[in-house]
């Protein structure tokens, strides 16, 4: 239950003892947060709980016919409790049928309901993180076609989840599918413009040789904050599609067409929230190459590689993409994480600092305003 504890001549209001459920998607990022959370907290004087650990003891059964069940063997009463789940990690696999049988985004949803189901009431608060939303893609209905992700939000308050933490949603407006559930969209802009700094000072030396690129008009508003940011000019792709044609549940697109200053002779880095295939990088790193632009970078929150890493190999060896920066809030294959072309960067004590504030009721904006650090790195 709620309480207030003095630290450091200070007083801290917390919501309850803090507890962490990290499903199997998301056992090993689960450690580093509780590694970085017990860091900060020694920082600041809070003593840490009895067990050494914030992470709550449970785990995730199956049956043989595929059902499953979450059983947690801590007591979870009164705490503030922060269910963690990555919804993209294809890499769990449960027997079915004498068949080894991959988890999908379904899945992973299911069992942050069982562990919801599994608290019972118990806790002083349920909280949900989720780096990638569930079903983000399936944002706006264009004809008789379900809309998963604001079902799934409403689902979430029903139960009783106060707040909902997620990452670089696919399309922001659809926390109003929720009135009474906190939404917190949390942008990795920070952590990945850190990155590439570090490994790539010497380019932002010359901002007037340097663009930003969105791939699409909706990444256009992504692409404007980091241009603001890193204080340099932003290009645009604009996606001509066969709208006389479905594809995988799509239109397919037919051409990349540029819209934005000439990129000769200059470095660009390409910005967008998830890469599935990665087929469009490609087409937009051809085109960009076309034009004479110098060396070519990709950013993104997210990079699922749904066809393999095959096609960002071929990039790098053809010499049309230099590197591909992404997060580990999402899976991906360890080696992959090894390859010279990817820089895995790790956002554990940037989620943890966030869970940590949210159960002392303390602002997120010192941890998530990107642009006042990021000015200050800069400069």
């Amino acid at each position: 239950m709620a309480y207030r504890m003095k630290c450091n001549n200070r007083d801290i209001d917390f919501t309850g003892d803090l507890g962490i459920i990290a499903l199997k998607s998301c056992e090993e990022l689960g450690k580093k947060m509780d590694s970085s959370i017990k860091a900060l907290r020694e920082k600041e004087g809070i003593p840490l709980p009895e067990s050494g650990t914030f992470l709550i003891d449970m785990e995730e059964i199956r049956f043989s016919n595929g059902e499953g069940k979450v059983i947690i063997h801590d007591s979870i009463r009164g705490k503030d409790i922060y269910i963690i789940s990555d919804v993209g990690n294809y890499s769990c696999t449960y027997p079915l049928y004498g068949h080894e049988n991959r988890m999908g985004p379904d899945e992973h949803y299911q069992s942050i309901k069982r562990a919801v189901s599994a608290i019972g009431g118990k806790a002083a608060r349920i909280n949900v993180v989720m780096p990638m939303l569930y079903a983000s893609r399936q944002d706006r209905r264009k004809g008789r076609e379900s809309l998963d992700c604001s079902m799934t939000l409403r689902e979430l308050e029903h139960m009783g989840v106060k707040t909902l933490v997620t990452f670089d949603v696919h399309n922001s407006s659809v926390q109003n599918a929720t009135t009474l559930m906190s939404f917190e969209n949390i942008y990795a802009t920070y952590e990945i413009v850190k990155n590439f700094l570090e490994d790539e000072e010497d380019i932002l030396t010359n901002k007037d040789n340097f663009l930003i690129i969105s791939p699409d008009v909706g990444g256009m508003e992504r692409a404007v904050y980091y241009s603001t940011v890193m204080n340099t000019d932003v290009g645009m792709f604009y996606k001509r599609r066969d709208y006389s044609r479905i594809e995988s549940g799509r239109n397919p697109i037919v051409q990349h067409e540029y819209l934005g200053k000439d990129v000769e002779g200059k470095n660009v880095i390409i910005i967008d929230d998830m890469i599935a295939s990665g087929e469009s990088i490609a087409e937009i790193a051809k085109e960009l190459k076309n034009r004479k632009a110098n060396k070519i970078f990709a950013a993104t929150t997210f990079a699922m590689f749904t066809k393999g890493d095959g096609i960002f190999q071929d990039l790098y060896d053809q010499g049309l993409l230099d590197r591909l920066y992404s997060t580990n809030l999402t899976y991906v294959p360890e080696e992959t994480t090894k390859k010279p072309w990817f820089k895995h960067i790790d956002m554990s004590p940037f989620a943890a600092e966030i869970i940590s504030n949210l159960n002392m009721n303390k602002s997120l904006t010192p941890v998530v305003d990107a642009t006042s650090r990021l000015s200050d790195k800069l400069n």
